[in-house]
């Protein structure tokens, strides 16, 4: 009797076993697992791009924070010196405003 329900439960697991193996050859080979297939194909090549995509973008946050510090410091305004009335420079070489007579016969 032990025997006998032994050999009913491997030939349940044998059956089990061929059916799944019949099962999964149908799966393996249908339309749908192969589109299913290269969709997951194409999902991975996609997710790739994006992940090179993101790594760039913190290169990217690093220099806009640099330029937005660089505008900011252009922005203050510039702290402006106190002129001395005391001493005046000019640029320019000062003109007499007389004028000379001309020399020579009248």
């Amino acid at each position: 009797m032990v025997r006998a329900m032994a050999k009913t439960k491997q030939d349940i697991l044998n059956r089990l076993a061929d059916a799944g193996e019949e099962a999964f050859s149908r799966v393996a080979g249908s339309q749908t697992t192969t589109r299913l297939v290269e969709g997951m194909t194409g999902l991975r090549e996609r997710m790739d791009e994006v992940q090179r995509k993101v790594r760039g973008l913190d290169a990217l946050e690093r220099r806009v924070t640099e330029l937005e510090k660089q505008v900011a410091e252009l922005q203050k305004p510039k702290p402006t010196r106190a002129r001395s009335t005391a001493r005046k420079t000019t640029s320019a070489p000062s003109r007499s405003t007389t004028r000379k007579k001309p020399s020579g016969p009248s």
